[in-house]
């Protein structure tokens, strides 16, 4: 069964106050980005993994969805550096990553060997896999596939892969909400309604961003990002069909580690709906955290709640 998270609840575990207080102090000292150290880990035919570090501890591997890059998670990288080793990659396609050609190099068995290159660079053989959006579905795919690597998981606005394939089915507001990823699977990057009505530039893909700082980062980000193989992820991993006739999902092996879900509720691409059932998928517990208006990128609308709440939950993982 799942465990609701409050504000209350982790203030009365004694960690709440001393998440925040550290968050800010360590916050004081600068932007991450520019206390970071970057690396490059080689994956599967000679891609480069582009990461950044910081902290030292257990390692905790963070990964970004679309359209984004690894500076998604500064504010979780702040605080949680105080304990753990925090890397958060640009996923292929993006940034500072590699940008092989081809729709077959986005297949989600190479988005996995990417993220299993970095642990191993970096020395170790477990970590904390961390994921937003297709992050997200990426860091499923790390437990169900290398559970040996895995300590646990934590997810971001993005379903179990089996209650988003029953949502694609049967709920007509995912079948609409997901209408997006079909414009991103049939049109290239270059036609000037391809991402929801308008053209993919460097300005539009960081609209979303609200801090006109961290946005100016993104437009640089993006300026060296592909955004072909940005589309690429969809053509090659997201479901072709929806509605009723749509296959079922494929039977998946179940989760082993315990597993923290945050899902901001004013997602317009992904339905709380999903969520529904995932424990039925798991094997060890659930904690999950549902959060009133923030939106797709949970992890930048309710920093401090995802921050302050992952602080808590690793923690206590560590001490056990």
């Amino acid at each position: 069964m799942s465990t609701p998270v409050t504000l209350a609840a982790l203030a009365s575990c004694g960690l709440f106050v001393a998440g925040v207080l550290g968050g800010t102090a360590f916050a004081s000292q600068g932007d991450v980005f520019d206390r970071v150290t970057h690396g490059h880990a080689v994956s599967e035919g000679g891609v480069r993994i582009h990461y950044a570090s910081l902290g030292q501890g257990p390692l905790v591997v963070m990964i970004h969805g679309f359209p984004d890059f690894w500076y998604s998670w500064r504010h979780q990288m702040a605080a949680l550096s105080q304990r753990f080793q925090v890397i958060a990659i640009d996923q292929r396609g993006y940034n500072l990553s590699d940008k092989p050609r081809g729709v077959e190099q986005y297949d989600m068995a190479l988005l996995v060997a990417d993220v299993a290159a970095v642990v191993r660079h970096l020395g170790r053989d477990r970590a904390t896999i961390v994921g937003h959006d297709w992050g997200g579905i990426v860091a499923w795919n790390v437990a169900m596939r290398l559970p040996q690597m895995v300590d646990n998981l934590v997810i971001l606005n993005l379903p179990h892969p089996n209650g988003l394939a029953r949502e694609l089915r049967s709920n007509p507001e995912q079948i609409k909400n997901s209408e997006y990823a079909r414009t991103f699977q049939r049109l290239p990057p270059t036609d000037p309604a391809v991402f929801f009505g308008r053209p993919m530039t460097p300005e539009t893909l960081s609209g979303w961003v609200r801090d006109p700082a961290a946005r100016q980062r993104y437009v640089d980000a993006f300026k060296q990002s592909d955004f072909e193989a940005m589309l690429n992820y969809y053509k090659r991993n997201y479901p072709r069909d929806a509605g009723p006739d749509a296959p079922p999902a494929p039977e998946l092996p179940r989760v082993t580690m315990p597993v923290l879900m945050f899902h901001g509720l004013d997602d317009q691409a992904l339905h709380a709906d999903g969520l529904s059932g995932t424990w039925k998928w798991l094997d060890k517990d659930l904690t999950l955290v549902t959060v009133p208006g923030a939106g797709h990128f949970v992890q930048q609308d309710a920093a401090d709640l995802v921050t302050t709440t992952m602080q808590w939950w690793l923690t206590m993982r560590a001490g056990r």
